[in-house]
């Protein structure tokens, strides 16, 4: 198992998101959405980026330890990207395919970074959800 997180931002579409936020609370990870929340609050056809920042371990579930906590550029159903966190397995992220070139993955890196972003709870408390 790789102990350290790749370089690398990946982008991907909302039904990759589902998928990978539904995986995460299957397999209990911390930091997910929950399918329910993103399938009302985020943008249907919106891309979504991931960059891995941390390795994380569980030690009550070995088997899914380590994982990547990615940060999560998230497009929102009003069009706003805000700041969000989503665990995922290593294998998950290394089936995703690499689709963008290097400077926007800067320039993706460095948003998520510098921001000015909102974060998902200060976008849910504005909401009202």
């Amino acid at each position: 198992m790789p102990s350290e997180v790749p370089r690398t931002v990946k982008a991907v579409d909302t039904a990759q998101l589902l998928r990978l936020d539904a995986e995460a609370v299957q397999c209990g990870l911390s930091r997910t959405h929950g399918v329910a929340w993103l399938s009302e609050h985020v943008h249907g056809t919106a891309t979504h980026y991931l960059w891995p920042a941390l390795v994380h371990r569980l030690e009550h579930r070995p088997e899914y330890s380590p994982h990547w906590r990615c940060m999560l550029l998230l497009t929102v159903r009003d069009g706003t990207q805000i700041f969000s966190l989503l665990d995922v397995l290593p294998a998950s992220f290394d089936q995703l395919p690499e689709t963008l070139d290097a400077a926007t993955k800067t320039k993706i890196a460095q948003k998520l970074m510098n921001g000015p972003l909102q974060t998902y709870a200060e976008w849910a408390e504005h909401d009202g959800t």
